[in-house]
């Protein structure tokens, strides 16, 4: 039996037992002592043979694997970074014919997006409106409220007793589902003992002895003003020690006070109070955060994740996203055991980059519809915060900080401008007329009517 199973490959057991004429039941029971001692591995093997158990030599089987691995990989032709990114446009839904509509759009952009650090005014204004047409913010409020959204800062911040936290605006904040808040969490560093200022400590001792809070209850119990109360609850954000049940609370941070009450002109009063209103940020809670992460599930999850946010990943995309996460090393193991599962490809996808690159069987097909699609000249011009800007990255040249007054304009996935310090620079050579079209695309934004205030 030993040497019929090294010879035959994948077989059954019926098979076996006419080629040496004995009974299919001794046949079965010598297969499961064989199997008892390592040596033959039962599964089927042949998705297209119709018989649901084979048997194969453990070693036969993985050489089987290793060739197929090979072949697999073989097949794959690797496309050039300008290719590469106009497949990460479609594949992030951020050009014009992509974009998807709906307020079942959120969910589905921020299940690709989640645990990405943005600055906490560029989600609303750049991000969600580049992936998703006529973006309505109670859209997202709607997600969170429901307790299927949370937004927090992921890595925490020791904080100054003095002068407070850094402002509200530039803190990177990431949406992710709320079931995934301990995961992500856990592979942040963060501070023993946080440096709060009087206000934030007498606001965090409150939330923490009565839990979750409305800000009323918070600006009477503190026995603060509600000033006061807003600035400590800007600082506890920044720090990413507390968040709200809606996004409306980090709304409202983001836009000075003077500037959230409507005037007479304001033909939307009430909707104005609702979107940038504290009183309609829900409850204020202290964000729960996981200790130590589970090596083999969580580390997994994020790999799923980058899969599905890149299509394709390899070390170099890594650059994009938080330092916190966990190191290429870790994660490479993760990616061949997917491989090997079959459930992910592995090969050369990009080319000029070094290193295992590993994608979604979904994206191979993109990735070959991206190279034989021709250049037609379209324009994207994207956030520096937003995901896409890899400017520096996949391209030549420096990078562009990650702020959301920055901007980049694409053309055919190659970057022709940038929007720095306030200045326009042009990174490939441009006729008077190009420049202009480049200059007038770069610094259209499409920022909803009702969050002016935020841009």
């Amino acid at each position: 039996m030993r040497g019929r199973l090294e010879g035959l490959g994948p077989t059954n057991a019926t098979a076996i037992a006419t080629s040496l004429g004995v009974d299919v039941a001794d046949v079965d029971a010598a297969l499961l002592a064989l199997e008892a001692e390592g040596t033959a591995m039962r599964g089927n093997f042949e998705p297209e043979n119709p018989i649901p158990v084979q048997w194969c030599d453990r070693r036969l089987l993985a050489r089987v694997h290793r060739y197929t691995v090979k072949r697999l990989r073989a097949e794959i032709e690797p496309v050039l970074a300008r290719d590469f990114l106009r497949f990460l446009f479609d594949w992030q839904r951020a050009t014009p014919t992509t974009r998807m509509q709906g307020p079942d759009a959120v969910p589905a952009v921020l299940g690709q997006l989640e645990g990405f650090d943005a600055p906490a005014s560029a989600w609303e204004t750049e991000v969600l409106p580049a992936r998703i047409a006529e973006y309505d913010p109670a859209w997202l409020d709607e997600q969170c409220l429901a307790g299927r959204i949370v937004w927090t800062r992921l890595a925490t911040r020791a904080g100054d007793a003095e002068r407070g936290a850094a402002p509200v605006r530039s803190t990177p904040i990431a949406l992710l589902a709320r079931r995934n808040v301990r995961l992500w969490s856990s592979f942040a560093e963060r501070p023993e003992t946080p440096q709060l200022t009087p206000k934030a400590q007498e606001v965090a001792a409150f939330i923490q002895a009565h839990g979750a809070s409305f800000f009323d209850e918070i600006v009477e119990g503190a026995k603060l003003l509600p000033t006061q109360i807003e600035d400590a609850l800007g600082e506890l954000v920044a720090l990413g020690i507390v968040n709200s049940d809606s996004f409306g609370g980090l709304r409202a941070l983001l836009v000075p006070a003077d500037r959230r009450r409507p005037n007479a002109r304001d033909a939307r009063r009430k909707r104005r109070i609702a979107i940038f209103g504290m009183q309609d940020a829900g409850r204020w809670a202290l964000v729960k955060k996981g200790l130590e992460p589970e090596a083999g599930e969580d580390i997994e999850h994020v790999c799923r994740t980058l899969l599905r946010r890149w299509g394709v990943v390899f070390w170099k995309v890594l650059e994009r996203e938080a330092d916190w996460l966990p190191p290429w090393r870790q994660m490479l193991m993760c990616f061949r055991r997917l491989e090997a599962r079959g459930e992910i490809r592995g090969g050369r996808f990009v080319a000029g980059f070094s290193g295992e690159q590993f994608a979604l069987p979904d994206a191979v097909g993109l990735l070959r519809d991206a190279r034989r699609k021709p250049s037609d000249g379209e324009l994207l011009s994207l956030s520096a915060a937003d995901p896409l800007n890899l400017v520096g990255i996949l391209t030549p040249g420096a990078r562009v900080p990650s702020l959301t007054g920055n901007r980049v304009l694409y053309k055919d996935g190659v970057p022709v401008a940038v929007y720095a310090g306030g200045e326009v620079s042009f990174l490939e050579q441009l006729d008077e007329k190009e420049q202009w079209q480049a200059r007038n695309a770069l610094l259209r934004r499409q920022v909803p009517g009702v969050l002016a205030d935020l841009a």
